[in-house]
């Protein structure tokens, strides 16, 4: 049995056998595990409201060889969403970051960028803000997965697209100008595409200093979900419920 401590945040709990909880924890060493907190349901003295999804925990826990799913032992909170007063919207932007997550990640494959652009995304939803981070978070999920198109150049013959609106589809590669536009494409604005430029050359700590209601850059949060989406091969239950916020 080999015993480990580390950071991690809580993705999705689920009922396991009779007091048991089944949890899925993304650790900042081994990515993406799942593992059993043993009568979670009946004492919440190891875990206490470490267990609240998006919780940022320090994790003990202990691997068998062979067995999919570790042990968990305890839990130290180093950050809760439940710190704050709570509303839908970001209780939907939490669901959301834990999804995409979840269904992007393959288990045990450590990701540090990923998880150090959760962690600054949750800092900035922990203090009530939810457009910018979702969609800076969104943007740069499909980015370091190698899913984000090249916004400057048509796909399909070449032209310099800096500085123009750009045309993509939800079911085909890349972008397009408007002559090589697909059946169905959805425009996506110059002054859109712009966001997504700076949202990719500063810190989302820097753009949390202007306001963002939730019209701004709509389009774009809409690109980047359904690029998401696309490559995941599903629609994220998460997304919908955001879009109602």
């Amino acid at each position: 049995m080999t015993e480990r401590q580390g950071e991690a945040i809580v993705l999705r709990v689920w009922p396991f056998q009779e007091a048991d909880l089944l949890v899925s924890l993304f650790t900042r060493e081994q990515g993406r595990v799942k593992g059993v907190a043993r009568h979670a349901m009946r004492s919440r003295r190891r875990f206490g409201g470490a267990l609240e999804p998006m919780t940022y925990v320090r994790a003990t826990y202990a691997e068998r060889p062979k067995q999919e799913l570790v042990r968990l032992d305890a839990f130290e909170i180093l950050s809760s969403p439940l710190s704050r007063p709570i509303d839908y919207a970001r209780t939907a932007a939490l669901q959301f970051l834990a999804e995409v997550v979840e269904e992007a990640l393959p288990e045990q494959a450590p990701e540090d960028a990923v998880f150090r652009l959760v962690l600054a995304v949750l800092d900035q939803i922990q203090v009530g803000r939810v457009w910018m981070p979702v969609t800076y978070f969104s943007l740069w999920m499909s980015r370091l997965m190698g899913w984000m198109p090249e916004l400057g150049h048509c796909v399909v013959c070449g032209l310099d697209l800096r500085s123009e609106t750009v045309w993509y589809s939800g079911t085909s590669d890349g972008v397009t100008c408007v002559d090589d536009r697909r059946s169905g494409s959805v425009a996506l604005p110059a002054e859109s595409v712009g966001e997504a430029v700076r949202m990719f050359r500063g810190t989302v700590g820097e753009l949390a200093k202007e306001e963002w209601p939730k019209g701004r850059a709509a389009d774009l949060r809409r690109f980047a979900v359904e690029t998401l989406e696309r490559h995941l091969e599903r629609r994220l239950v998460s997304a919908r419920a955001l879009g109602r916020a």
